[in-house]
């Protein structure tokens, strides 16, 4: 088990519940002191999207979600300079001699500008794998350690490489012939892969909020506490030091030498 340990308290992977669902595992007096939850306005975007993944609790899932994602991009990657690879060895023009494992019958051999916009895709693809990549290791890292700012470059990143991997596969689909078996697996792969990408980033994204949440809640409760001992405090002085004893009073402050 993985913790964090701060001034808010300690947080586990397989502890922190939602904060809509009246649970947590810091320092919940102190929370329930400070403000109620209902009396807080949250912005509807600000409020997560989702609050428990199907079968499984939303920090579990978050962390499966990170795992998929460091896969899928190291598959992009790999995909990416397969095709790459493809399309250079099947460019107009060019000819071959020798054995062959693979027939490239399956490349895009058709308008020059549609080659180059598969080019294109296929190179920017691999970039966003990258970013991807990098990102999901850190945002493995943060979801043990529940650092909710280091989950932001994953959910940005992510975003991007989603959106832009949508529309290459939706040229993909479209130019190329459906009757090859690369082509066929290649569409019903990415339409996967884009259902999991997307409930995947809801996950993270509401996971986020919702830890965001919390360490506002945290700041506020130890914001009124720290106020209440200082209050406190400079009560007691005050009623210390305003007079001396009375007959009913139990705190003198006169000098010892004059008693």
């Amino acid at each position: 088990m993985y913790k964090k340990h701060d001034m808010a308290g300690t947080r586990s992977i397989t502890g922190t519940p939602s904060v809509y669902s009246h649970v947590t595992t810091r320092s919940s007096a102190n929370l329930r002191s400070s403000r109620s939850l209902k009396s807080l306005k949250i912005p509807w975007y600000r409020k997560p999207i989702v609050q428990d993944a199907v079968f499984l609790d939303i920090q579990r899932a978050s962390m499966i979600t990170a795992i998929f994602s460091l896969l899928l991009s190291i598959f992009t990657i790999i995909t990416g300079l397969f095709d790459l690879y493809c399309y250079g060895m099947a460019a107009p023009g060019s000819t071959h001699y020798g054995y062959y494992v693979i027939s490239y019958e399956f490349v895009y051999v058709g308008s020059r500008h549609v080659r180059n916009t598969l080019v294109m895709f296929a190179v920017f693809s691999i970039l966003l794998a990258i970013g991807v990549f990098v990102t999901s290791i850190m945002l493995i890292i943060a979801l043990r350690k529940e650092y909710e700012k280091k989950m932001l470059p994953w959910i940005y990143a992510f975003a991007i490489f989603a959106m832009f991997r949508f529309l290459a596969f939706l040229f993909f689909s479209i130019v190329n012939d459906m009757i090859f078996a690369y082509n066929i697996l290649m569409c019903l792969l990415w339409t996967f892969f884009m259902i999991c990408s997307l409930y995947g980033w809801v996950l993270v994204y509401s996971l986020y909020i919702e830890l965001t949440d919390l360490t506002k809640l945290e700041d506020l409760a130890h914001l009124r506490m720290g106020t209440m001992q200082s209050l406190n405090a400079s009560t007691a002085a005050s009623l210390a030091g305003s007079r001396p004893t009375t007959p009913h009073s139990t705190v003198s402050t006169m000098p010892v030498g004059s008693v």
